[in-house]
């Protein structure tokens, strides 16, 4: 892939990540606390609801660059001339793997933020500092595979063959449908990364923890927050891909003016 390439894709999924988990923050603070062990009312409720968001701040931007940046990448080395009914899968790979490589920022961002969503009176940084001191590194990343997982169910859905509109709103359908799915391994994931250290949750296993939600609380607590996550990721489809789309073009064509 060409350089002007590589940067137009980094900046324009940057600031489009960034932008949507900002405007959305809300909706996923309310979803982290329906799905925390303790309850809605107990998390925090309806108060503090930008808790958390320095970190999702700091790790947006970044995090959607490195999912665009690989997820250009990897399609570009699997570029031929075959068939297209290839390229469904072409695109699926690309965008599995940019999920891999974004999860290794996503994750301790994730982590920190959702900590913070259900303890609104604890400060961001003093949540990653207890973090570090009491698990090391790895309490950063407990969640990773259950996060993974998740998202590489749904990465099919990243295509960018039609314009920023058309692909906005295929986005946004495909999106809340695999929201909706896709939410025992979100409820799954979050149970993991606010379970206290040392626990049997807390040691990353999914199929562990979707066993405790079920017999704890049924079919409710295994799609715990469906509704929150369906319309943030259904506005958020919509924003990032129109978003990304028309910056990435934009950014494509000052370059090519300036050339």
């Amino acid at each position: 892939m060409e350089q002007p390439g590589f940067t137009a894709s980094l900046v324009a999924g940057g600031v489009a990540g960034a932008s949507v988990d900002l405007i959305l923050f809300p909706l996923d603070t309310i979803k982290t606390r329906l799905q925390s062990p303790q309850g809605f009312y107990k998390a925090g409720g309806f108060r503090g609801i930008y808790a958390g968001v320095p970190s999702a701040a700091i790790g947006s931007f970044p995090n959607a660059a490195a999912f665009f940046l690989t997820y250009e990448y990897v399609k570009w080395c699997l570029y031929t001339d075959s068939s297209s009914y290839l390229m469904p899968v072409k695109h699926m790979l690309a965008a599995s793997a940019g999920e891999v490589v974004a999860c290794l920022i996503r994750v301790p961002s994730e982590v920190v933020k959702q900590r913070a969503q259900v303890s609104a009176s604890s400060r961001t940084f003093q949540i990653f500092s207890d973090i570090l001191y009491e698990e090391g590194i790895q309490g950063l990343y407990r969640g990773y595979k259950s996060t993974v997982l998740r998202e590489a169910l749904w990465s099919w859905r990243q295509e960018h063959v039609v314009d920023s509109w058309q692909s906005a709103v295929c986005g946004a359908f495909a999106g809340g449908f695999a929201a909706a799915v896709t939410t025992p391994l979100d409820v799954a994931k979050t149970r993991i990364m606010l379970a206290k250290a040392g626990s049997s949750v807390a040691g990353g296993n999914v199929l562990s923890a979707l066993r405790g939600v079920w017999r704890s609380q049924g079919l409710a607590g295994l799609f715990a927050g469906v509704f929150p996550r369906m319309a943030s990721i259904s506005l958020g489809g919509f924003i990032f891909l129109g978003a990304y789309d028309q910056t990435r073009c934009l950014l494509l064509q000052v370059g090519r003016e300036g050339s």
